[in-house]
């Protein structure tokens, strides 16, 4: 744990955070200042409440950070949540924020003919592979996913892969690059995660942390 802090919160860069910081005022979190200046190239700040500390980390890392006990809370997306599924892991609150969903798209010259009911193997390329796989196992279809972390819309114009699953918000990247939806995955928001050990051990100061944010989710 980051030693200057009883309790460590993780929260992701980007546009997640943004959407966050009414949501932790609200909770009675103050940041130091600099932590919402993208320039400052710090990852660690202290908060008007003693001894709780916030790590800034990549989207991605945040469900890491926790279960791994380098945090004890953090907010990540459902998708990150999905994708790593680490039992250590509690994710007792949908905080509202973030919201997107997880697609399946592919080339429009080939997508307004295609039946994804009909597919039995399909090549995907995808930052999520995990959550890829365990959602066409499903429903019987094989999934060869190739790992990318971003650019994913040249996959099928560079015959790296014909389709592709990806955030999608506005939708407006995949027209520009050609693609349409053809299969919804999932809906996708923001999620307090808890680490389980920490619940464990430390139930009532855990639990306050998690009573507090749901009080700011309800407006409370």
């Amino acid at each position: 744990m980051t030693k200057n802090f009883d309790i460590v919160l993780a929260l992701p860069k980007g546009r997640i955070l943004k959407e966050a910081m009414p949501l932790l005022a609200r909770a009675g979190i103050e940041p130091e200042a600099g932590f919402d200046d993208e320039q400052d190239r710090r990852l660690t700040f202290a908060t008007n409440v003693e001894g709780l500390g916030i790590i800034r980390v990549r989207s991605f890392d945040v469900a890491t950070f926790v279960a791994f006990g380098a945090a004890h809370l953090g907010i990540a997306g459902s998708d990150v949540v999905m994708e790593f599924d680490y039992p250590e892991n509690y994710s007792p609150l949908d905080l509202g924020i973030g919201k997107c969903r997880i697609m399946v798209a592919e080339p429009a010259d080939i997508g307004m003919d295609d039946d994804p009911s009909r597919w039995s193997h399909v090549s995907v390329a995808t930052k999520y592979p995990e959550l890829t796989k365990r959602h066409f196992a499903a429903r019987g279809v094989q999934a060869e996913c190739i790992k990318l972390n971003g650019a994913m819309e040249l996959a099928p114009k560079l015959g790296l892969a014909r389709r592709i699953v990806d955030l999608v918000d506005t939708g407006k990247t995949l027209k520009d690059n050609g693609l349409i939806e053809v299969e919804h995955i999932a809906d996708i928001s923001s999620r307090l995660v808890v680490n389980r050990a920490g619940l464990k051990t430390r139930p009532e100061v855990m639990g306050g942390w998690i009573q507090r944010i749901r009080e700011a989710v309800n407006g409370d």
